[in-house]
């Protein structure tokens, strides 16, 4: 199950303040589209399981770079869609 959090949930999930969950969206640590959405200018969620991985991987780049990989392939958009 996907899950997007709000940046107090980031937050306190990841025990990461809210400074620093912008510092990584603006500056480029994290992918916009992957690891954080914008709905509005001032609605952001957050995408709890990669940034997650890319807390517990920040010394790994590859291993966070498959647990991407595997986030992308379980979206629904790239599902093999089945003839009737």
């Amino acid at each position: 199950m996907l899950h997007f959090a709000s940046k107090k949930q980031a937050s306190e999930c990841l025990n990461l303040s809210g400074s620093t969950l912008k510092k990584n969206r603006l500056y480029g640590e994290w992918i916009e589209g992957l690891h954080w959405v914008s709905i509005k200018s001032r609605c952001v969620r957050f995408n709890h399981e990669l940034i997650k991985d890319w807390l517990q991987n920040r010394s790994d780049p590859s291993a966070h770079l498959r647990a991407i990989e595997t986030y992308q392939k379980k979206l629904l958009s790239n599902q093999l869609q089945r003839k009737p």
